[in-house]
């Protein structure tokens, strides 16, 4: 198989026998040496990238991949979400999601939207392709590193330490729980762009949180959302 880049449309040199695979990421580096790893397997065609999730539904709907690498934060977007629309178009679609970390809220999240495995981002290739490569369309598999993460978090206070926020992070949170992006968050704050995304940024790591709807979640039931007015 070629290890060139990806074009649109391109099927791959061994017909149905070869998997497709698409690769969901905003870190391009990433992505184009995880496809060309991809490419180089006889059994696997990187078939193409997106950067966003509004690219990842529209290169799905174009190149009818058989699986699709998901980033859990794709940019401003929800990994996850754009899991559970990918599913949607195509029923039959192997989602392999990968995360810096898990929580119990993730695992669940990926399992309720119906991806096909949970893999540490920072993990082997071989872990990697192997999910990309199992059959089991019932199975969800998760990498032990991040079943241990998980046992690790369990094993701690049951209390957690209070989240301590500014005043602008807890105005922030409070237009994330409002709907608005950080966009929409830096117009209304006066604020730029960068500066809100670190603001979001510095909420997900206090929250423990991976996406922005998780951090609206884990802070609605330790009680940092104030009821609306």
């Amino acid at each position: 198989m070629s290890d060139r880049a990806p074009t649109e449309g391109y099927a791959g040199t061994d017909g149905s026998t070869t998997r497709r695979v698409l690769v969901v990421d905003d870190h391009r580096t990433f992505t184009e040496l995880l496809g060309r790893a991809i490419a180089a397997e006889p059994d696997l065609d990187w078939v193409g990238a997106a950067h966003t999730v509004e690219e990842a539904v529209a290169r799905t709907r174009a190149l009818r991949p058989d699986a699709v690498v998901m980033d859990v934060q794709v940019g401003e977007g929800d990994g996850l979400d754009a899991t559970a629309t990918l599913l949607g178009m195509l029923p039959e679609l192997r989602v392999v999601v990968l995360t810096a970390y898990a929580t119990q809220s993730l695992l669940e999240r990926a399992m309720s939207v119906g991806a096909c495995a949970l893999l540490p981002k920072d993990g082997t290739l071989e872990d990697l392709l192997a999910a990309l490569r199992d059959t089991d369309g019932d199975g969800f598999r998760v990498h032990p590193a991040l079943l241990r993460r998980l046992l690790e978090l369990r094993s701690r206070t049951v209390d957690p330490d209070p989240v301590r926020l500014t005043a602008r992070e807890d105005e922030v949170l409070h237009l994330l729980a409002d709907g608005l992006d950080p966009s929409a968050i830096a117009q209304r704050l006066g604020i730029s762009r960068h500066t809100s995304r670190g603001y979001v940024s510095a909420l997900l790591t206090k929250l423990d949180a991976h996406s922005q709807l998780e951090a609206v979640a884990v802070a609605r039931r330790r009680g940092l959302l104030r009821d609306p007015a």
